[in-house]
């Protein structure tokens, strides 16, 4: 009698066959998975941006948002604005978000546009780093596999999305009012 030790050929390349059917069940659910947690990502961010602002612009008299040069000071401690601005002991943002111009993260291309600039007295010092109107918007890396769908917020609280992953602000502060809103 033959005593027989370890797995046949055949046996090895059904286990082999029945792991790769597994994975190509998985994979493409984890893709997706990944997708839906950076849109979810970049969403959020978004809202951050949008309170981060609103708080900013409420401390200071609601006097306007911050502009493209004065957004990165929303992430410090001291204030960094015009010496009329109330200092702020914890940061509106983080420095990954206080970014103005293009930047990325968690699988999104983003961006900070500004429009109109706030007039009033010149003896508000503050009001040099004021514009009227902001929006944060971000569209995927890779459409398909970083995310789907293209995302924007602005100063109205509105949140819109794009399907075919694009910028829905198309640059724009505010957005335009046909934005297909976020539900």
């Amino acid at each position: 009698m033959k005593n027989q030790k370890g797995f046949s050929l055949i046996e090895l390349l059904i286990v082999v066959v029945i792991i790769l059917i597994i994975a190509a069940i998985a994979i493409p659910s984890l893709l997706r998975a990944r997708m839906a947690a950076n849109e979810s990502a970049m969403v959020g961010d978004i809202r951050t941006v949008i309170s981060a602002e609103k708080l900013w612009s409420t401390n200071n008299g609601n006097l306007g948002y911050a502009n493209m040069a004065s957004f990165p000071m929303l992430a410090e401690t001291s204030g960094g604005f015009a010496a009329s601005c109330v200092a702020h002991l914890e940061p509106y943002l983080d420095n990954v978000l206080a970014v103005a111009g293009q930047t990325t993260k968690s699988g999104y291309t983003r961006n900070y546009y500004v429009g109109g600039v706030v007039t009033a007295p010149v003896t508000d010092r503050c009001l040099l780093d004021c514009v009227t109107n902001f929006t944060y918007a971000g569209s995927p890396i890779s459409q398909g596999r970083t995310g789907q769908r293209g995302y924007a917020g602005d100063d109205s609280g509105r949140i819109c999305r794009d399907t075919t992953g694009a910028d829905p602000s198309g640059g724009n502060a505010p957005m335009p009012v046909t934005c297909l809103a976020l539900r």
